[in-house]
């Protein structure tokens, strides 16, 4: 291959990865491009999971052999079957060596030896493969993984010159993932509430405006609990602060737990005192449970004063749900009546009957509790 294509296979390369959303995307183009740059028939990206000893194999492209899959959730090997990854680059890079790729065939070592190549030659030989180049992945200054690239028996050998040509495409991916890995870690931030690690207010308002799209598009039971932490206040002027904190860390973590009981539910905090649980599928009553065991896990809790818990599910009668606003509205009428009545149980929207106060609360808030009440303030249409 001349230069100008190696030059553009790397820029390809790259590209693919930076147009990649999300991890899997971005592991998938590095694997495919390295695959078409140097002629192969199958390629693979692995990760080194040090806490668990092992090369786990994060994609499969090309043409794969019965049993590989195209993101297996459990092929990995233990790392001393491949120990290049720890022992022979570790003497690499202590002896002031890089980290170079290396060739390896069915018949035994090629071009460069790491020393540790039966493991690697019986899985060629298993798959009906020639040869295969072998390139660290280093991110970091640590080995993160390898780039695997393979050839059909028959084909040519991988030569020294592509072994180089492994090396400098193995240089980036590691600069792909790094990046992929900021922006995962960013919008992870974006997205998650720093003191408690929940959901965070934008978080839900994203994935609210999603469910209630798929209750209109196909009937899809949207339930949503908000729940505000009585005796905060107090709590932050008698204990200080930080035990404030600690509260709404407990309480978090409480509202985890209850929120495991509705398989897919997103627990959030929305901001201050207020924190919510979403579930798309479970049937209102189910979430109705939750909440309940919500209001007994948080009445236990050493301090605080219990929590006011307010429901409102598109399955219960609350009229049609058009927009995410009407539906958190409901939940927060249904709260700011639990916490009014200072209620033990969670208030439900809809099941008082047609006078239902919460309704007439939720849409048709006065100008007096307007003031009282922290309510849904997005970009949503009423």
């Amino acid at each position: 291959m001349g230069e100008d294509r190696r030059l553009a296979a790397v820029v390809a390369l790259a590209q693919g990865m930076a147009a990649a959303h999300g991890s899997r995307e971005a592991w998938r183009a590095a694997a495919v491009g390295a695959c078409r740059a140097l002629g192969g028939s199958f390629a693979a990206l692995s990760v080194w999971e040090r806490d668990l000893g092992r090369l786990k194999v994060l994609v499969n492209v090309g043409e794969l052999a019965e049993g590989e899959e195209e993101f297996p959730e459990d092929e990995a090997y233990p790392v001393h079957q491949f120990a290049e990854i720890t022992e022979f680059l570790h003497e690499q890079w202590a002896g002031g060596g890089e980290p170079d790729a290396w060739v390896e065939t069915a018949e035994g070592p090629a071009d460069g030896q790491p020393g540790y190549c039966h493991q690697r030659v019986a899985a060629l030989r298993r798959r009906g493969r020639g040869c295969c180049v072998v390139a660290p992945i280093v991110l970091h200054g640590r080995a993160w993984g390898e780039l695997y690239v393979a050839r059909p028996a028959g084909e040519p050998v991988f030569a020294r010159a592509d072994a180089d040509f492994a090396t400098v495409l193995a240089s980036v991916v590691a600069a792909g993932i790094a990046q992929t890995e900021r922006l995962e870690e960013a919008r992870r931030l974006a997205f998650t509430d720093a003191l408690t690690g929940l959901a965070n207010r934008r978080a839900v308002d994203v994935r609210l405006e999603q469910a209630v799209a798929r209750h209109r598009r196909d009937g899809a039971v949207v339930s949503l609990v908000v729940c505000d932490l009585n005796g905060l206040k107090r709590v932050n002027d008698t204990h200080g602060h930080a035990a404030g904190d600690r509260l709404l860390e407990r309480f978090g973590s409480v509202l985890s737990l209850c929120g495991a009981m509705l398989p897919g539910a997103l627990a959030a905090r929305l901001g201050g005192d207020e924190f919510c649980l979403l579930a798309v599928g479970p049937p209102a009553d189910q979430v109705v449970k939750a909440a309940e065991e919500l209001c007994r896990r948080a009445a236990e809790l050493e301090l605080g004063d219990g929590v006011a818990c307010g429901v409102a599910s598109t399955e219960d009668p609350i009229g049609t749900v058009r927009s995410a606003r009407r539906l958190f509205r409901l939940a927060d009428a249904a709260q700011y009546r639990a916490k009014a009545e200072r209620a033990a149980r969670p208030v439900v929207a809809g099941r008082a009957g047609p006078d239902d106060p919460v309704l007439r609360l939720a849409d048709e808030p006065s100008q007096e509790t307007d003031g009282e009440r922290r309510r849904f303030r997005g970009r949503h249409a009423p």
